[in-house]
């Protein structure tokens, strides 16, 4: 018999629940903790009893007699977590749930830049912050930052390989100083440096789009930069999806009939936004075909086909009156290290109705989703990303969800600087979309210095100096305990 008690989930934009992975083990945002060991016991209780449900590994974690349950809560999650370095990358424990909430919607406290890192001298000691975007309504953007700025100081001191974390992250109010390339030569232009304050903002995940025009090849491109799945706003809760069935629409009425889509900075989100990006792209897919399927752990699987059938973990696209798949026969993909979750979803759950031709470098490499727990008492504000299982295309495809991630079909470094602007038809990745089109590079057209760099980090950061979290997130699963 099944004695069914529902878990507490953390209340979301349109009433649903976070799914999240993280590269990093913790999420720990600034807060106090409890430290009893007393208290901790009882938490870490807690731990276990959810663990032991939900987790899509909980067969193999170690039996609870066997644990110190005066542990901090932290390495007391540890201990349970399957395959740490190879297997579940994922799951992760936080001190403060609630305050993970604003920035899990797209809403922070920020800059609103987003780089690489790089050296700039031959002792790899000195770096440059390379801005690969800059959020819409930003501080940044209203200071007067662009795609293809270099920072090189900030507050005045030189960015470094011991000290960009201090720099980027410890400031309400920062003064970027920048860098202008001469020739083949990066150096600093002091005269020239931007102040910006932090302000708290909804980022709007829709940073680009356009139409190229190319009728002597017979191509219309649709070119789109989106950087992460998020529907829409506390106010609004559609409004980015919204956004996106706009460009779609514009694409439609002007003949599209090849798309890039631009995912190099996107690390996940919502799989109801995933979904409805996918039903806009996809060639031929309904209402009646499936978008991607799910693998729960043997409790959760008998339990929802004995609540809702054999294919209640069968998912559909969307009937999307803007979608464009009867004028594609491809989509090209641009694609990072940083490229994750709900992104590689839409790429694998696209490739059995379409060819998908990726460009860049391999995916992160995560098919699994969670979701973040919290106490259904509100005894504390300890929270849990908890792995519940892993996703697969109609073909039952699932075999990115390595650190390998997706291999992509035209391997191309981003490392040519300065970042041109997004629709330059000389910008490095879009470049070689065009190329494999058959269109060429425009002629006549003066090109300004460019200069290659060595990453320090493989990834985007954000303007806090951290590589942003892979995550995805689903519409209310209903978590159960099942005993």
């Amino acid at each position: 018999m099944l004695n069914l008690k529902k878990f507490s989930r953390i209340g979301f934009i349109v009433a649903a629940i976070y799914l999240a992975g993280c590269k990093d083990k913790d999420v720990d945002p600034t807060t106090t903790e409890t430290t009893d060991s007393t208290s901790y016991q009882t938490v870490n209780s807690w731990i276990y009893e959810v663990m032991n449900d939900t987790y899509f590994w909980y067969k193999n974690m170690p039996a609870e007699s066997s644990l110190d349950s005066k542990l901090n809560p932290k390495d007391y999650f540890e201990k349970l977590i399957y395959q740490r370095t190879t297997t579940d990358r994922f799951s992760a424990i936080t001190s403060d749930a609630d305050a993970l909430t604003k920035e899990f919607n797209g809403i922070s406290k920020i800059f609103g830049i987003n780089y690489t890192l790089s050296y700039t001298d031959a002792s790899k000691t000195s770096l440059a912050a390379f801005l690969s975007y800059v959020v819409k309504g930003s501080p940044a953007e209203t200071a007067g930052l662009k795609r293809g700025d270099i920072i090189m100081k900030v507050n005045g001191t030189q960015l470094t390989t011991s000290n960009y974390t201090t720099l980027f992250g410890n400031n309400e109010t920062a003064t970027f100083t920048l860098g202008v390339l001469n020739g083949t030569v990066l150096t600093t232009d002091n005269s020239n440096t931007i102040s910006v304050t932090k302000a708290e903002i909804s980022e709007d995940p829709v940073v680009f789009s356009s139409v190229i025009s190319k009728s002597a090849y017979g191509k219309t491109i649709g070119y789109l930069v989106y950087t992460q799945f998020i529907p829409g706003t506390t106010t609004d809760a559609n409004k980015y999806d919204n956004e996106l069935r706009q460009v779609f629409a514009n694409f439609k009425s002007k003949g599209v009939n090849e798309l890039v889509l631009d995912l190099r900075f996107n690390p996940g989100g919502y799989i109801s936004s995933a979904k409805t990006l996918a039903s806009l792209i996809g060639k031929s897919v309904s209402s009646a075909k499936i978008f991607y399927k799910e693998q729960w752990n043997d409790k959760y699987l008998a339990y929802w086909q004995g609540k809702n059938g054999a294919n209640a973990l069968n998912y559909k696209f969307l009937d999307e009156a803007s979608n464009i798949g009867s004028s594609l026969s491809r989509v090209f993909v641009l694609t990072s290290n940083g490229t994750a979750s709900a992104s590689e979803l839409v790429i694998n759950g696209l490739r059995p109705y379409m060819d998908v031709i990726t460009i860049g470098e391999h995916t992160y490499g995560k098919n699994l989703f969670g979701s973040l727990v919290s106490d259904d008492q509100s005894r504390w504000k300890w929270g849990i990303y908890v792995m519940l299982g892993q996703t697969a295309n109609v073909n039952n495809q699932s075999d990115y969800g390595t650190v390998n991630g997706m291999p992509p079909t035209y391997e191309v470094k981003d490392v040519v600087i300065p970042y041109k602007a997004f629709g330059d038809e000389n910008e490095t990745l879009l470049r070689k979309a065009l190329d494999v089109m058959g269109i060429p590079a425009p002629t006549g057209t003066r090109l300004a210095a460019t200069k290659q760099v060595e990453s320090f980090i493989s990834e985007s950061l954000k303007d806090n100096a951290v590589v942003r979290e892979k995550r995805m997130i689903k519409s209310n699963p209903s978590l159960r305990e099942i005993r």
